[in-house]
């Protein structure tokens, strides 16, 4: 590799005839009385050998040069004789000819001054410079402009990922744009076309959309320039630290030509590649709720990923179950100074122990062994638990509008509906468990029976499984009948006799407790839902896992005083677009609400409708 090119300016040389001679001690350099400039040494060329030959004398590798001469031009300077010179870093040097540089144009009053004061301090001119400041990139490239991409700068922090966001993940969560903590986003001009189109309408997408406009308009506005990104956390959100940043001008991109440019998803892809082209050494990601979306973008070797944001859990088995089987060993680690009591016809037990600080108030816990337990956890501090005994509803004397358990999970979520002290209950379970029907007779004996509420409430999502049949005609209630089917049937098995006790009541006893069961239930829409409140009601909203988030909150927050909510739903069968186990309204209320003193939550297990069901259901 060639050697830099020799200063031109003579004046700026270092004279080494009038330099003392220099000795292997570390003693500082004496100051110099003249106020000529003084240059500092050239950054050493990389193609140099690493060692050093003493003065005078030439080694098998060949002198060791520097690129600085003296005036003479007798020849460059060698090192000192025995002193091996420590190889000056790359940042530093790149200093050094920054600072050489700079002392060419200066005045020389002040280069005179410069000289004297680091005479006087025993240190190189230059190596002040480069303890003084850092090292930058500006100051790290030479004047020759060689050895630029060799330069080290200081380490920097490692770059942000630049997300681009589809159009679906906006209009899935319209707070998508606040959920990316430090890290920057970028929007393309298609994703702000395909965002007006879906603002019309009165659906939850055209909501959210035209919530997304609101927020975008919100943050320009608090910036002037565009280009130079918008702070995420102008509106007050504190955890979004990142920027924003729109598609100012168009992108040229060279996808594959057989893709057709004319359709919205392949215009951010070209988007996302070109600023993968252009910040190379920054991660572009795509996020995209849209599975073929994502596919395209990997097999164009783009990095595309799902939003995970809304998912409360990466994977529905760890989801809460609501109960717990105590181990073996629970006795004999927990059946120490044990209190017991009894107090409205329950037992309550207080226990210490290890395993009390994993329990969670209104949680089940069952012991099947020699000494049973059936117990649900009333108080939680520390290391320390109230256990409070069930009412056994498998009795037939203990029977809720003549239903009564067939199974332990039943038990359980019999003494949560008919407990006062609940005021939210979740069951989850697959078809035929029973959640309907246990909801369904517990909210009559309670409207009906103990008037402890004053009607029933029902609604669920009103998502088609097959195409849809088109409008219906008559009222709200008449309209969401065909909705209803469970409700029918589970009806007519709640009254397939009178409840004087002998189960063969006449047929006009059957009507006459049909229309009076028909005048307590209403059947509602979500629809009408936004801005009611109920009270003293029973709200059963049945189909929850295919309500999102925001619409299981708009209807909990409908609870009055004296309210019971109750939610029924199965993960396994999300019929609403861009819903999964992990973010659905009812994996979500199951999440927040665990843990709270006035709520509860069953999974059923097992199938009670009939042998056939439960043998399709394990095996097709």
């Amino acid at each position: 590799m060639p050697l830099p090119p020799l200063p031109t300016k003579p004046a700026t040389l270092l004279d080494t005839d009038s330099l003392p001679a220099v000795k292997p001690s570390r003693k500082p350099r004496p100051a110099r009385k003249d106020t000529t400039a003084l240059a500092a040494p050239a950054a050493q060329p990389e193609s140099a050998p690493a060692t050093v030959a003493p003065r005078g004398k030439a080694s098998s590798a060949g002198l060791l040069l520097s690129p600085a001469t003296d005036k003479t031009g007798a020849g460059p300077r060698a090192s000192a004789p025995g002193k091996q010179a420590p190889s000056t870093p790359a940042p530093v040097a790149a200093q050094r000819t920054e600072a050489a540089t700079q002392r060419e144009n200066a005045t020389p009053v002040a280069v005179a001054a410069t000289s004297q004061a680091s005479a006087q301090a025993g240190t190189r001119p230059a190596v002040q410079a480069a303890q003084r400041a850092p090292a930058q990139p500006s100051q790290a490239r030479p004047a020759n402009g060689k050895h630029a991409a060799r330069v080290k700068t200081a380490r920097r922090p490692e770059a942000r990922t630049l997300f681009v966001l589809d159009t679906n993940v906006l209009l899935h969560d319209p707070s998508s744009l606040f959920r990316f903590q430090e890290h920057d986003i970028f929007l393309p001009m298609m994703m702000l076309e395909e965002l007006d189109h879906n603002k019309k309408g009165m659906s939850e997408v055209a909501r959210n959309a035209r919530q997304v406009s609101r927020s975008l308009d919100e943050l320009v506005g608090q910036t002037a320039d565009i280009t130079a990104g918008l702070p995420l956390n102008a509106l007050g959100s504190k955890e979004a630290r990142g920027r924003l940043y729109f598609q100012t001008s168009a992108v040229h991109n060279s996808l594959p030509a057989d893709l057709p440019m004319g359709k919205a998803d392949n215009q951010i892809l070209g988007v996302v590649h070109a600023l993968q082209q252009k910040h190379g050494d920054r991660p572009v990601v795509l996020v995209s709720k849209d599975i073929n979306m994502r596919l395209k973008a990997r097999a164009l070797g783009l990095a595309a990923e799902d939003y995970f944001n809304d998912q409360v859990l990466e994977d529905s088995d760890l989801l809460y179950s609501g109960m717990l089987e105590l181990p073996a060993s629970f006795w004999n680690k927990h059946g120490k100074d044990i209190e017991s009591w009894q107090q409205g016809g329950r037992t309550f037990y207080r226990l210490q122990g290890p395993l009390c600080a994993q329990f969670l108030p209104n949680q089940f816990v069952y012991f099947e062994g020699d000494m049973p337990l059936y117990a649900q956890v009333q108080e939680v501090s520390g290391k320390t638990a109230v256990l409070a005994t069930l009412r056994d509803y498998t009795h037939a004397k203990n029977n809720v509008w003549g239903v009564t358990a067939r199974n332990r999970e039943q038990n359980f979520a019999l003494n949560l509906l008919m407990n006062p002290e609940c005021d939210f209950v979740s069951l989850l379970g697959q078809a035929g468990t029973g959640k309907t029907l246990l909801a369904l007779a517990c909210g009559l004996a309670q409207v009906l029976e103990t008037k402890r509420y004053s009607e029933i409430i029902i609604t669920r999502a009103t998502v088609p499984v097959g195409d849809d049949i088109g409008f219906l005609p008559g009222t709200e209630e008449e309209k969401m009948l065909p909705w209803m089917g469970a409700l029918e049937d589970n009806l007519d098995v709640l009254n397939a006799g009178d409840q004087l006790g002998n189960g063969q009541g006449t047929e006009w006893n059957r009507a006459a407790t049909m229309d009076l069961i028909r005048s307590r239930i209403k059947v509602k829409s979500l629809n009408f839902m936004r801005g009611r409140t109920f009270l003293n009601k029973f709200l059963i909203i049945d189909e929850a896992q295919n309500l999102t988030p925001k619409q299981m909150k708009t209807l909990i927050t409908r609870a009055g005083p004296g309210t019971k909510v109750v939610c029924l739903g199965n993960i396994a069968q999300i019929d609403t677009p861009y819903l999964t186990e992990g973010s659905s309204g009812l994996t979500y209320v199951v999440d927040r609400f665990k843990g709270w003193p006035h709520s509860g939550h069953i999974t059923l297990q097992r199938g009670e409708r009939s042998r056939l069901a439960d043998y399709a259901a394990d095996t097709l």
